[in-house]
């Protein structure tokens, strides 16, 4: 399958994108597509052959998974590359437009238990919480 791209821009220095996008204390703020889910655990060794481990659930604790990956990129500031256990790979890429606007570009492999509207959806809803974290804090 074709991976599936998705991107957004955001109102902030690439630094800052960069460091909300990685940093434990700032993924479980933005890390959840509905505002009935939360992210209420992070871990991240952001770099090649480092993982990462994000604790996904429901806020009612009717479901939960943990999303985890390896890295297989990273570098500063402009991209990171990962797979995850069942072997699909995740691009993100980091533009920086001007001094205070950053691109954010996401390509993924999809998985096969969901549509691709439906993932492209659920990952545009993540990318567009992270969004708003960013600019409001």
């Amino acid at each position: 399958m074709e991976p599936v791209k998705i991107d957004i821009t955001i109102l902030s220095p690439v630094q800052k994108v960069w460091d909300y996008y990685n940093e434990p204390k700032h993924i479980t703020k933005w890390n959840f597509a509905h505002e009935s889910w939360q992210c209420p655990r992070s871990e991240n060794d952001l770099k090649v052959g480092g993982k990462f481990k994000n604790r996904m659930e429901a806020k009612d604790g009717s479901f939960g998974f943990d999303f985890e990956g390896v890295y297989d990129e990273v570098i500063p500031n402009e991209k990171i590359k990962y797979h995850m256990e069942d072997g699909r790979n995740v691009e993100v890429v980091f533009d920086t437009i001007d001094e205070n606007t950053t691109n954010v570009k996401i390509n993924f492999d999809p998985e096969k238990q969901n549509s691709v509207e439906m993932q492209r959806d659920g990952w545009y809803a993540i990318l567009n919480n992270f969004h708003k974290y960013v600019e409001n804090h």
